[in-house]
């Protein structure tokens, strides 16, 4: 085996594609909108407060960021993503309690992936 083809071996298998923050924010969003979606055909109460959790979890990230003296996204669509995330907390409770269902959360996350993606929903 040749020199190259042995440096190939050791260092290329190891190299991934950069991505882009927004990339990156998309990959998270689709990992907790799946495990939303898991969670509404379950019956399972655990899988359904977990799955809470974690999208609660992505939205306080994401207000925490909005809030942040360094965001430079324009006012308007921080309070609008700000709103979003409130929204987000509120419904998740009346999920929890099986008081409303978790349809909203999925739509409101596809919304955000929508977005992130470019595709603007009419």
């Amino acid at each position: 085996m040749y020199l190259r083809d042995q440096a190939s071996l050791g260092y290329g298998a190891g190299q991934s594609p950069v991505r882009s923050p927004r990339s990156i924010e998309f990959q998270v969003f689709a990992q907790v909108t799946s495990r939303l979606k898991k969670a509404r055909k379950s019956d399972n109460t655990a899988d359904l407060a977990k799955a809470v959790y974690d999208n609660r979890k992505l939205w306080t990230a994401i207000a925490a960021d909005i809030a942040s003296p360094g965001n430079q996204l324009p006012e308007n669509l921080k309070a609008q993503i700000f709103y979003l995330a409130e929204f987000t907390f509120a419904h998740s409770a009346k999920v929890l309690r099986k008081q409303a269902p978790i349809d909203v959360l999925i739509d409101i996350n596809r919304s955000i992936m929508s977005g992130l993606n470019g595709v603007v929903e009419a």
